[in-house]
């Protein structure tokens, strides 16, 4: 799936070259502002790759009427541009596409970037309808991606100003995590996170509305969601897992929003895991873990949480099916003491 559209400006999202025309800046292309919006519509996060002063980042937002969730002006290579707004978004680049007028520009970001799309601008009406940027699923958190990104940046600049240590911050941000049992209204939210998320995503799939229904409603497994808000918005659902129980609680499927990437979300939700087992009386907890470069920052997480890789662990007196040779089960004795969880966690 396609998460962010970058646009190049003069001659693409603009109808003429900023630079060469001081006197009447140009006006927006309709048809492609028009797509614009369509993307951000779908959940699409929008951004600007342009050779060109600050301003004309500005005159964008001003023509089209769009907050983008990011933008690079500058003299650089536009694949240094696409880089910088990955970072910034915590953006892979099979999940962005780029568009630019100029051949030049798409093979330069097509050499050095290969994973990410690269189109020209009569290639996107025709691309308004390819699956890549077609989510089966549009919930409210997706409409509401771009503003969400923005309240992410507000954050980070205070965050940058702050003098304290990130948990004060955090403290100081007003930070409030709910970590509940989901309910039917939350299974499309969590098929969504399933399908995009990839950083923090222990079994690398999706998972289907039906399928997050059945575990709902299964006697053996928990369905949990995690809400986070703060000061600077309410994120809404950013994370979720499903827990197998028994004598050693499993985690078949653990995720989480790269949105929550550094709030402390992550650390408190496998700490609440871990806690919740050892109140019912199991010994450890098993997350079964794709190994892809994809989800290096979970696995860092499960390992600052105190998981260490092992064997597949049996479930009650009989031995798990063995997953597949690029899985490790990362695994937690619950007989050693356990951190406490922050006081902003509600559950």
């Amino acid at each position: 799936m396609i998460k962010c559209v970058v646009w190049d400006l003069d001659d693409t999202l603009f109808d003429g070259v900023f630079l060469e025309s001081p006197g009447q800046p140009p006006a927006a292309n309709p048809r492609l502002t028009g797509l614009l919006k369509e993307f951000a519509g779908r959940g699409i996060l929008q951004a600007i790759a342009s050779r060109n002063p600050p301003e004309a980042g500005q005159r964008a937002e001003h023509v089209t009427g769009h907050a983008f969730a990011a933008t690079q002006c500058g003299w650089g290579p536009k694949s240094a541009a696409i880089r910088a707004i990955m970072a910034e978004l915590g953006l892979t680049a099979d999940s962005v596409a780029f568009v630019d007028d100029d051949p030049m520009e798409r093979a330069e970001v097509s050499f050095s970037l290969p994973d990410v799309l690269v189109l020209a601008p009569d290639d996107m009406t025709a691309a308004a309808g390819w699956p890549q940027f077609s989510p089966a699923v549009v919930t409210d958190e997706a409409r509401r991606r771009g503003e969400l990104y923005r309240q992410r940046r507000a954050r980070q600049e205070e965050a940058r100003a702050f003098g304290g240590s990130t948990d004060e911050f955090l403290r100081h941000s007003q930070t409030r995590v709910s970590i509940r049992p989901a309910t039917p209204g939350d299974l499309p939210r969590l098929h969504e996170l399933s399908v995009r998320t990839h950083q923090f995503n222990s079994a690398g799939t999706s998972i289907s509305e039906t399928e997050l229904a059945s575990l709902a409603g299964s006697p053996t497994h928990r369905l949990v969601a995690v809400t986070l808000a703060d000061r600077f918005g309410d994120d809404g659902l950013v994370g979720g897992c499903v827990l197998a129980t028994g004598r050693s609680w499993r985690v078949p499927l653990v995720m989480m929003s790269c949105r929550a990437l550094g709030r402390g979300v992550i650390d408190a939700f496998l700490t609440w895991i871990c806690r919740a087992a050892q109140r019912a009386g199991a010994a450890q907890v098993a997350v079964p873990c794709l190994i892809s470069p994809r989800n290096v920052p979970l696995r860092i997480a499960l390992t600052g949480a105190g998981f260490r890789t092992g064997g597949i662990p049996e479930q009650d007196g009989e031995a798990a099916d063995p997953a597949a040779s690029q899985t490790a089960v990362y695994v937690r004795d619950l007989s050693q003491p356990l951190p406490g969880l922050p006081s902003w966690v509600q559950r």
